[in-house]
């Protein structure tokens, strides 16, 4: 079996005569969290499409567990999942009636149980007699994580998983995906604006601008790479510099 749980090969994704990617090429191992980092516009969310499907790309490959995306897609998206905090479950269910019906579309076994087990990791059983829409943006972003793990998905993709959250809630989100991670092994792509999530969380990192990817490795070899004591400085002059070459 591979070690590689996704491969991307000059994958490219133009819209008119804009290109939003531009010869992406890279993988992901088994386990590994990799973070997806670049200023708004730099292709992340449009790749993140590409991975699950719903865009098609214009040219390049994509594997995701050896197989071609999107001519399995429902196949391998069987085995990974979806967060976004700009993504919303209908408001006028109840928390447990959203998580419910995702749980009967994925043939989750022990729903009810699996259900009250991830709502108490995010600190939502209180609220699961709650309407949806009565739920803060913050909750909301949890719920949106509670159906993304129902699954137990080999692959998770994460969309700024905190970016509606208080540093105080934030910190036991991080706290309880690294956890998760270190119980079940899940593959972790994980584009975020918070360098606190990416220091705590990600392994490897992937910087994209214009499409492109122009600076890998741990975080603290592009600290090093750039002479940066931060990953906030390294995004400024990144973003700032419109002729970055890849290091």
């Amino acid at each position: 079996m591979t070690d590689k749980v996704i491969e991307v090969k000059n994958l490219s994704k133009a819209f008119g005569e804009r290109t939003a990617v531009d010869g992406l090429s890279f993988d992901t191992r088994r386990g590994e969290i990799l973070g997806l980092l670049g200023a708004n516009g730099a292709g992340k969310t449009t790749s993140m499409h590409m991975l699950l499907g719903l865009t098609t790309p214009t040219s390049g490959l994509i594997q995701i567990f050896g197989k071609a995306m999107p001519a399995h897609r429902v196949e391998i998206l069987q085995k990974m999942n979806f967060a976004s905090a700009y993504q919303f479950l209908p408001y006028n269910l109840r928390v447990w009636e959203n998580l419910y019906i995702f749980a009967e579309i994925y043939g989750v076994k022990n729903k009810r149980k699996k259900i009250d087990e991830l709502l108490g990791i995010f600190e939502l059983s209180h609220l699961s007699n709650h309407t949806t829409g009565r739920l803060s943006s913050g909750e909301q972003t949890r719920l949106n994580l509670c159906k993304a793990l129902l699954n137990d998905p080999e692959l998770l993709l994460l969309d700024e998983p905190t970016a509606s959250l208080d540093p105080d809630i934030a910190d036991k989100v991080r706290k309880a995906l690294a956890q998760l991670h270190k119980e079940t092994g899940m593959t972790i792509i994980n584009t975020s604006h918070n360098m606190i999530d990416v220091h705590e969380l990600c392994s490897r990192i992937l910087f994209m601008q214009h499409g492109k990817i122009i600076a890998e490795g741990s975080a603290d070899e592009i600290l090093q790479k750039y002479g940066s004591e931060t990953l906030e400085e390294v995004f400024i002059t990144i973003a700032r510099n419109p002729v970055s070459q890849k290091v």
